[in-house]
């Protein structure tokens, strides 16, 4: 069984007395410890989708399970990742990385002990007294995953996380979170706009089409990891998507 299903999700939104159908009938399965991408054009209903794996939206129809299990509302078996960072500028790192494990009611030296270690995962330990304010895009970032892998998910949701960072830092991040998912073997579900990324982090790319959200294709990246950006086995995958891109584009009659 697979850890997390997607069971005929579609969604409806309400705004100025219209309709708007944002996805439409999603099926999608994903085993544990995958890496799935999730790209398509602005307005494809990613972030939607990803919302209501989180628990933070509700589908119109349909269900999502983990384990088995309907998915209700927000829980601790998903972290989430946002590309605004959104920490507490008022609290040290450490408890922002400790925050969720605080609202638990964990006493104060079992969550600094867990905090450190995810700090030191995403190597930021000597940091851990620092403020937002006092780092970098990626530091903040690295603060971001740590905070979502402190509470043990069994799936980790990243919305766009690394769009506001410069293509150097970028690219180290990607690497970066790699490292992390092959040593807690999380499920990452990772919704980006850039095929690139997703063909050098994901085991499947989701392409998601727009005017209403669906599931237009999905590829396997059969490609074994380190991944050369330029090699021509991921030119090959390249390829593939951008050839989907604008197939989808047509039926759109953007072209």
């Amino acid at each position: 069984m697979a850890l997390l299903e997607i069971r005929g999700v579609s969604k409806l939104f309400e705004a100025k007395g219209k309709t708007f159908e944002a996805l439409r009938d999603v099926n999608l399965n994903v085993g544990d410890n995958e890496f799935v991408c999730l790209v398509g054009p602005s307005g494809c209903g990613k972030t939607t989708l990803l919302r209501i794996i989180a628990g933070l939206e509700h589908p119109t129809s349909g269900q999502v399970l983990l384990d088995g299990v309907p998915i209700t509302g927000p829980g601790s078996q998903r972290g989430m990742v946002f590309q605004e960072y959104s920490l507490f500028p008022w609290r040290t790192v450490l408890d922002n990385v400790v925050f969720g494990l605080e609202l638990k009611g964990i006493s104060k030296e079992e969550r600094n002990e867990r905090g450190r270690t995810y700090l030191e995962m995403v190597g930021l330990e000597p940091f851990e007294s620092s403020y937002p304010h006092e780092l970098s895009g990626g530091m903040k970032q690295r603060v971001a995953i740590a905070r979502a892998l402190v509470n043990e998910p069994r799936a980790l949701l990243m919305d766009e996380p690394f769009g506001a960072l410069d293509a150097q830092t970028r690219n180290i991040m990607q690497t970066e979170l790699l490292r992390i998912w092959q040593e807690e073997k999380k499920t990452v579900i990772f919704v980006t706009h850039s095929m690139d990324e997703a063909i050098y982090l994901g085991d499947r790319v989701v392409i998601m089409s727009s005017r209403p959200g669906r599931i237009y294709d999905i590829m396997e990246i059969d490609v074994p990891r380190p991944r050369n950006r330029t090699s021509s086995d991921v030119n090959r995958c390249r390829e593939r998507i951008l050839k989907d891109l604008r197939a989808l584009r047509k039926d759109l009659g953007q072209e």
